[in-house]
This record gives C-alpha cells, structure tokens and sequence, in this order.
C-alpha cells in the first residue's frame, strides 16, 4: 500500500465532510507547527556546533578559531558533492543565489512546486555553515524548509496553486514568527516580500500559522533562543533630529550592502570551479576573523552585547585589544565591522555557504546604529542619546533599505523589544532609509535578478498577470503564407480560398517577413480577372504597423505595442524568421482569465 492509495479516501472525506475555508485553516496551523519545528531544528544544532567548538575543542583558546569557517564551507562542499549530488539538481536557474528569490520565481514559474528534498537539505548544510562562523543567517534556510513542507504537502493534497502559493507564506511567516517571537511582523513581511493582496481569506491563514510557530517556541524551548529585547530608555522628542540621521546613514549603508553583495559574486564568478571558490573564500574569511572576531556566525550574541552597553565583549578578543579603553578606536572597529559584515556574508554565499540575509542586516545595522549613538555621545553637544535605542533602530533602518520592507522592518524591532515606544523613531529612521534607497535602486538584492529577466511579482495587479503570461499561448499559427512574386490569381487560389482568416504574411523564401496582406486591401479588384495573371502579391502588400519579437518582448511590451500601434493583429518574429501572429482579442481573452487568476 502507497501513500497515495492511503491520502486519496482522506481527499474524498475531506471534500465531503470540511469546506476548503476550514481545511486552509487547518493546513496553515500544520504548517506553521511544522515550520517552527525545522527553525528551533536549525538553531538547536547550529547552537550545538558552536558549544562544542567553543568547549570541546581548543581552536578558540589557541587563537585558531579563524580556520573554522574553512573547514565548514569545505563539510558542505564535500556534502553537496558526495552525498546530495544526484540531489542537487537545480529547479531554479543558476542565477538565482537565494531562498527568498528562488520561492519567488517558483511561485511565478513553477507553480510553487519544491523539491522535497528541499526540507531536508537547508537542515544539514545551514547548521554546517553557520555553526562553523560562517557570516550568514538562519532565517532563510528555515523559510525554505518550511516552504518545501508547505509545498510537498500541498502536492500530496492535490491542493490549487493558489492556496499552495498562500501556505508558501504561510511557512514564510510561521519562519520569521518562530526566530523572532513576532507574529504580526511575519505577516507583514509574506506580504510585503510575496505581494500577496492582504484580504481576511489570506490574513487569517498567516496569523494562525504565525502564532502556530511562536506557540511551538516557547512549547519546546520558552524564551530560551528568542531574539528578544527590554526597553529601558524612552524616546525623546529631542532626538528626533539625530534618528533623521541615522535614517541617512542606514540608507547609504543599504546602497553600500547592495552594491557590495553583487559586487562579491561577480568577483566569484570568475572562479571556474566550486572548489576554488571555498579556497578563496575560506581563507578570505578566516582573515577577516582573525582581525574582526564578532563576523563570526550569525552575530546575535554581538547585537545582544551592544544592546546591554557592553560592547568590549561584542567585540571579542583582538590584536586591538590594548586600545579599547579609547572610545574612537571603538567607534572605529564598530565601524569596521558593519564594512566588513556585508562582505563576509556575501563571500560565505559565494564560497558555497547555506544561509540567510536578513539577519546579517540585522547585525550590520545594529553596529551602524551603535557607532552613530557612540559619535553623538562623544563629540561633546551637550546632547546624550540612548545608544540601545539607536542600536534597535538602526536594525530597523537597513532592513528597510536591503530588503525594502519598511513596514516589516518597523513592526520587527517593535515586538522583539515587547512593546511600540519606539514607534515613532523607527517609522522616522526606516521611512527615510526606505525612500533613499528605494530612489536609488529599484530593486533588492532579492529582487533584482528576477527583474532583469522579467520573472517579478509585485502589488501591482496588472503587472503581475502580464508576468506570468505566456506569450506562446496567444500565438495564432493558422496562417497561410503568401510568396511575393505570387501572381494575384494564385494568392486567390491558394491563399484567400483556403483560408478562413483575412490576413496573410508574406514570407521569403528564408521565411523572413516581408508583409501582410489585408483581405480589405484587394476586397475591389479580387474578382478582376485581368489582373489574376499581371499583378503579385508584392504589389497589394504592406508593412506591418509593429512587430513582436519572440525572444525579447515581455509580454507587457506586446500589450504596449498594441496600445502604442493600435492594431488588432501583430506578426511574432522568432530567430528572424515568420512565426505566427498575436490578435488583441486573444490577447485580452488571456488576459482578463489570468486577472480572475489573481482575484
């Protein structure tokens, strides 16, 4: 007996006995279980790792710590070769390097259909990673098990590709719940990140798998692992000027994180085999550890120390160690390590790692947030602000820059510090960083690849249905093609007759376009049959208003050259030569069924 044979008597009691409203509440309090589960899953053995490398063996004390990451790239080179290489095959295109980008594009794509392999894999390769001090996060690793749980359940349930879309941010929401004890910002970010539209059918799936994956938190570990803050420090209305530039700093530390991310990969792109990669990579890191010890790992327990003031242990032990007691050599290595943190995160990317972004920006912002109070406090205005404060809202400030999520970005900070006294600072800080940013560089570093190449989605609805259009399924092709020295006798004989369409395209003899042919056109002479013998075709043809190039045009660009030319009909042209034609009533048929689609 298969499992097939055992879920398809389910199916049929289901559909039976509980309405599709009741089943996806009920699918959405399993998947945000089942997603909390693999995020306290990746914790528990990244934390595990880094206990027994700290304790159980002497690299740390013997000042070798800096080699650690080498030797985790290389578990999970070996891992990715020998054990999941049949595995491995790619469902996304190469150029996408990320959880979140590559859920998108399967969801456009793909019909957000993921490899069951793909709950297992971020498990074992991510602890590897990230225990071992590679500079990445958690969170995406957790966001794709959860999505490929979500996905693989809705397979086996024969569920639709909306509500399997719907339970994919469901398990995204139920990740970030579960990390960060923050329900209402999970849901924020599945919408701002998925462009999911926020009605009561997909707001209450998301809240119950939101608080599914918190409740499964503190079930099985209470506050023990949450990334959670106390406020002790007020805002003042006095400091507003001083979090306006902090939101200038956090937005040119977005841009900078941007730029230098791809510009990271680009320099690995290079390499020719994976294994140079890890060697270059291994090595760069192990470098900037021994100089910069708080890039190692995820960087929580470095944020956490900033946050209480303590900033001589976030900091670590160094070769600077005997210059700490001077507050601009501080400032100085605080700000190395917010330069350095990008970098250090992307090359574990680039090297092979398995990992997430957001918490990376978390960190890097934390440590900007941190070195803007310390000047502040240091430059003698008279003026003292809360460095605390200033360390949770820069957090805040990047996060809307990198990942354009204000709103997520706001509402984060705002539940780990279990209240919203820093409400109005963080919407000063994030709103201004968001807009610089965002004026900047249209797209993210989730984003951006999947623009390039027209792969999407957005809050706009119109957009999004021209996106996941297929421009081969509106091509007519029961054309028949005309010659242009064909006589006007043989064009009526072979052509008209035969044909119940009143437009042709002349071709030739490299079935180039050369022209079309209107029925319209040769309507008052086509019964002439003086002229069957003495005219062509090349005579009564005419140019095309516009042409659509298969392998270039999105299909937004075919809607606009139908706006732009006002035809009812447009040639397709593939690899140069004639393919078929594009009707606008067709186009718009397509169109208005993928609308309701998305309605």
């Amino acid at each position: 007996m298969n499992l097939k044979s055992i879920i398809k008597p389910f199916i049929i009691w289901r559909y039976k006995h509980i309405s599709q409203k009741n089943f996806v509440l009920l699918l959405s309090i399993f998947v945000g279980l089942s997603t909390g589960i693999a995020a306290l899953t990746l914790k528990n053995i990244t934390y595990s790792i880094q206990v027994f490398l700290k304790k159980g063996i002497v690299f740390s004390e013997n000042q070798l710590y800096f080699i650690l990451p080498f030797i985790g790239l290389l578990l999970v080179f070996i891992i990715k070769k020998y054990l999941f290489s049949k595995e491995m095959t790619p469902s996304v295109p190469p150029f996408i390097k990320r959880a979140v980008p590559s859920l998108l594009y399967s969801l456009l794509r793909q019909k957000g259909l993921l490899s069951y392999k793909l709950i297992y894999h971020p498990i074992i390769l991510a602890p590897l990673t990230v225990g071992f001090g590679g500079s990445v996060g958690l969170l995406g690793p957790a966001i794709t098990s959860g999505s490929a749980i979500s996905s693989n359940l809705s397979r086996l349930l024969r569920i639709d590709k909306k509500t399997r879309t719907l339970l994919i941010a469901c398990a995204t929401a139920g990740a970030i719940a579960s990390m960060f004890k923050s329900p209402i910002a999970a849901i924020v970010f599945a919408v701002e990140v998925f462009s999911l539209d926020l009605t009561f059918a997909s707001l209450l799936p998301l809240l119950i798998a939101s608080i599914s994956s918190v409740l499964t938190s503190y079930f099985f570990l209470g506050d023990e692992v949450l990334f959670d803050f106390t406020l002790t420090d007020k805002f003042s209305i006095s400091d507003t000027a001083f979090y306006i530039i902090l939101g200038l700093g956090t937005g040119i530390a977005s841009i900078y994180f941007t730029k230098i991310y791809f510009a990271v990969y680009a320099f690995f792109d290079r390499f020719k085999t994976k294994f140079i990669k890890l060697l270059v990579g291994g090595i760069t890191i192990g470098v900037m550890l021994y100089f910069i010890p708080p890039l190692y790992g995820e960087g929580l327990s470095f944020t956490k120390d900033l946050f209480e003031g303590n900033y001589l242990h976030a900091l670590g032990s160094s070769i600077f160690d005997k210059y700490l007691d001077n507050i601009w050599i501080v400032i100085v290595l605080l700000i190395g390590f917010t330069i350095f943190k990008a970098i250090a995160m992307t090359i574990t990317f680039a090297a092979g790692g398995v990992g997430g972004v957001i918490v990376p920006t978390m960190v890097m912002g934390s440590a900007l947030g941190n070195v803007v109070a310390k000047v502040l406090n240091s430059i003698g205005f008279g003026h003292q602000v809360s460095e605390s404060n200033f360390t949770l809202v820069g957090m805040a400030g990047l996060i809307a820059g990198v990942i354009h999520a204000p709103l997520t970005a706001i509402f984060l900070i705002a539940e780990i510090t279990g209240g919203y006294e820093l409400f109005l600072p963080l919407m000063i800080t994030v709103a201004i960083s968001y807009l610089i940013t965002k004026n900047y560089m249209e797209h993210t570093i989730y984003t951006k690849e999947l623009a390039e190449r027209g792969d999407l989605l957005t809050h706009d609805r119109d957009q999004n249905v021209l996106t996941t259009m297929n421009l081969e399924s509106v091509i007519e092709k029961n054309f028949i093609t005309l010659h242009p020295e064909m006589s006007l006798g043989d064009m009526l004989y072979k052509g008209v007759s035969k044909s119940n369409r009143n437009l042709f395209p002349v071709v030739n003899e490299d079935h180039a376009l050369v022209g079309i042919i209107l029925l319209d056109d040769i309507r008052s002479i086509m019964f002439d049959q003086a002229l069957y013998n003495s005219t062509s075709v090349e005579t009564f043809m005419q140019t095309p208003p516009g042409y659509i190039d298969y392998n270039k045009d999105s299909m937004r660009q075919v809607m606009k050259k139908f706006q732009d030319t006002n035809a009812w009909n447009l040639p397709v042209i593939k690899d140069e030569k004639y393919y078929g034609f594009v009707s606008k009533s067709k186009l718009l048929t397509a169109y208005r069924r993928e609308l309701l689609n998305f309605t």
